[in-house]
Protein backbone atom coordinates (compact mmCIF):
# COMPACT_ATOMS: atom_id res chain seq x y z
CA UNK A 1 0.00 0.00 0.00
CA UNK A 2 1.24 3.43 -0.90
CA UNK A 3 1.02 6.15 1.69
CA UNK A 4 -0.96 9.20 0.57
CA UNK A 5 -0.72 12.59 2.16
CA UNK A 6 -3.78 14.78 2.21
CA UNK A 7 -3.44 18.51 2.53
CA UNK A 8 -6.09 19.86 4.84
CA UNK A 9 -7.41 23.38 4.18
CA UNK A 10 -5.93 24.64 7.46
CA UNK A 11 -2.34 23.86 6.44
CA UNK A 12 -0.81 25.91 3.64
CA UNK A 13 0.08 24.11 0.49
CA UNK A 14 3.86 23.75 0.04
CA UNK A 15 3.48 24.41 -3.69
CA UNK A 16 1.74 27.79 -3.21
CA UNK A 17 4.00 30.56 -4.50
CA UNK A 18 5.09 33.09 -1.92
CA UNK A 19 6.25 36.53 -2.96
CA UNK A 20 9.98 36.64 -2.72
CA UNK A 21 12.22 39.60 -2.15
CA UNK A 22 11.77 42.76 -0.11
CA UNK A 23 8.56 44.71 -0.05
CA UNK A 24 8.40 47.86 -2.17
CA UNK A 25 9.52 50.84 -0.12
CA UNK A 26 8.18 53.76 -2.13
CA UNK A 27 5.13 55.95 -1.70
CA UNK A 28 1.82 54.22 -1.95
CA UNK A 29 -0.03 54.59 -5.21
CA UNK A 30 -2.70 57.27 -5.12
CA UNK A 31 -6.24 56.92 -6.35
CA UNK A 32 -9.09 54.60 -5.49
CA UNK A 33 -8.45 51.14 -4.15
CA UNK A 34 -8.94 48.13 -6.38
CA UNK A 35 -12.35 47.42 -4.82
CA UNK A 36 -13.64 50.82 -5.89
CA UNK A 37 -15.20 53.57 -3.80
CA UNK A 38 -18.20 52.79 -1.65
CA UNK A 39 -20.42 55.27 -3.44
CA UNK A 40 -20.11 53.39 -6.73
CA UNK A 41 -22.50 50.73 -5.43
CA UNK A 42 -26.07 50.99 -6.68
CA UNK A 43 -28.05 53.15 -4.30
CA UNK A 44 -24.94 54.40 -2.51
CA UNK A 45 -26.07 58.02 -2.46
CA UNK A 46 -29.49 57.27 -0.99
CA UNK A 47 -28.17 56.37 2.45
CA UNK A 48 -27.43 59.42 4.52
CA UNK A 49 -25.24 58.97 7.57
CA UNK A 50 -26.58 60.77 10.60
CA UNK A 51 -24.38 62.89 12.81
CA UNK A 52 -24.04 61.43 16.30
CA UNK A 53 -24.31 64.18 18.89
CA UNK A 54 -22.13 63.96 21.95
CA UNK A 55 -24.27 63.54 25.04
CA UNK A 56 -23.76 66.23 27.61
CA UNK A 57 -24.13 65.91 31.35
CA UNK A 58 -27.39 67.58 32.36
CA UNK A 59 -26.02 68.38 35.81
CA UNK A 60 -22.96 70.16 34.39
CA UNK A 61 -25.15 72.16 32.00
CA UNK A 62 -27.58 73.20 34.78
CA UNK A 63 -24.69 73.89 37.19
CA UNK A 64 -26.47 71.83 39.86
CA UNK A 65 -24.68 72.16 43.21
CA UNK A 66 -25.60 68.61 44.31
CA UNK A 67 -27.91 65.74 43.43
CA UNK A 68 -30.64 65.23 46.02
CA UNK A 69 -31.75 61.69 46.84
CA UNK A 70 -35.25 63.01 47.65
CA UNK A 71 -35.72 64.41 44.13
CA UNK A 72 -37.54 61.41 42.65
CA UNK A 73 -38.53 63.19 39.46
CA UNK A 74 -34.87 63.59 38.47
CA UNK A 75 -33.68 60.20 39.73
CA UNK A 76 -36.38 58.21 37.89
CA UNK A 77 -34.85 59.41 34.63
CA UNK A 78 -31.71 57.39 35.44
CA UNK A 79 -33.49 54.12 36.31
CA UNK A 80 -34.84 51.54 33.85
CA UNK A 81 -38.28 49.94 34.10
CA UNK A 82 -36.70 47.00 35.87
CA UNK A 83 -35.03 49.19 38.48
CA UNK A 84 -31.49 49.14 37.14
CA UNK A 85 -29.30 52.24 37.09
CA UNK A 86 -28.56 53.47 33.57
CA UNK A 87 -24.86 53.41 32.64
CA UNK A 88 -22.92 56.54 31.81
CA UNK A 89 -22.70 55.85 28.10
CA UNK A 90 -26.49 55.86 27.86
CA UNK A 91 -27.40 58.58 30.34
CA UNK A 92 -24.69 60.96 29.12
CA UNK A 93 -23.53 61.97 32.59
CA UNK A 94 -19.95 62.83 33.35
CA UNK A 95 -18.09 60.45 35.68
CA UNK A 96 -18.42 62.68 38.72
CA UNK A 97 -22.16 63.18 38.39
CA UNK A 98 -22.77 59.54 37.50
CA UNK A 99 -21.20 58.56 40.83
CA UNK A 100 -23.40 61.10 42.61
CA UNK A 101 -26.52 59.81 40.84
CA UNK A 102 -25.65 56.24 41.83
CA UNK A 103 -25.21 57.20 45.49
CA UNK A 104 -28.47 59.18 45.44
CA UNK A 105 -30.38 56.24 43.92
CA UNK A 106 -28.94 53.85 46.49
CA UNK A 107 -29.93 56.21 49.32
CA UNK A 108 -33.42 56.57 47.86
CA UNK A 109 -33.73 52.79 47.72
CA UNK A 110 -32.61 52.37 51.33
CA UNK A 111 -35.32 54.65 52.67
CA UNK A 112 -37.95 53.13 50.33
CA UNK A 113 -38.40 56.10 48.00
CA UNK A 114 -37.19 54.09 44.98
CA UNK A 115 -37.67 50.39 44.25
CA UNK A 116 -34.79 47.93 44.33
CA UNK A 117 -36.37 46.11 41.38
CA UNK A 118 -39.03 46.84 38.80
CA UNK A 119 -42.72 46.56 39.47
CA UNK A 120 -44.10 43.04 39.40
CA UNK A 121 -47.11 42.27 37.26
CA UNK A 122 -48.89 39.15 38.52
Amino acid sequence: MAETTENSPSTPSPSAPRPSGPRPSGPRPSGPRPGGPRDSRPGGDRKKRFQVRKKVCRFCVDKAPFIDYKDLKTLKFFITERGKILPRRISGNCARHQREVTVAIQRGRNIALLPFSGERSS
